[in-house]
């Protein structure tokens, strides 16, 4: 059987980069096929600007790929418990090595068809780096689902591209009765919306 070829044996190889975000230093282990593999994306970076939890907050990652928006929510509440979920195995995978690499201990990572194995748990903040083409019925899927999971008072904060803004408008207004747009910027939107007590 003839060898691989040189360059499919460099492309399945581990990438490695370091990364500053909300002010804490990570070092992520990412592969071809994953999100952004070779930098923390730019939407990514706008929505952790505009998210808050408190420090003993519980929190869900939707569609983590390789942990960046959980594994800084974890940094950002210490005292908190942090999920991130991910219906690709390849992804939770990595986001359990980053997870280890990193010493972030209060986080677990789990294969989830959208919120399908989150089970009872309850959340103070959900957040989900939306991705554009996955169709307006799995949008729809995540957001009742959203509302189902969090506490009274907790809320859902998402990033998109703009070309979505005003759907994710309409849809939140009709799911949780409210909307919040947090930032616009030259191509994505932080969009906000909060289960009522």
């Amino acid at each position: 059987m003839p060898s691989p070829h040189p360059t499919a044996c460099r492309y399945r190889e581990d990438l490695h980069f370091a990364a500053n975000v909300r002010g804490f230093d990570f070092r992520f282990t990412t592969t071809h096929g994953l999100f952004s593999p070779k930098e923390v994306d730019e939407g990514s970076r706008l929505m952790l600007d505009y998210v808050e939890p408190k420090p003993d907050a519980r929190t869900l990652d939707v569609g983590c790929g390789y942990g960046v928006l959980g594994m800084t929510l974890a940094r950002m509440a210490p005292q908190g418990m942090h999920t991130l979920i991910d219906k690709d195995y390849v992804a939770v995978e990595y986001t359990k090595k980053n997870l280890a690499a990193n010493g972030i201990k209060n986080a677990e990572a789990f294969l989830s068809n959208g919120l399908s194995e989150v089970g009872t748990r309850q959340f103070d903040l959900i957040v989900s780096n939306l991705p554009a083409k996955a169709g307006n019925e799995l949008f729809y899927l995540y957001f009742y689902d959203a509302l189902h999971h969090l506490a009274p008072g907790g809320e859902l904060v998402v990033v998109t591209i703009n070309g979505l803004r005003e759907f994710v408008k309409r849809s939140f207004n009709e799911v949780f009765g409210n909307y919040e747009k947090r930032k616009q910027g030259a191509h994505y939107t932080i969009s906000a919306a909060v289960k009522k007590a």
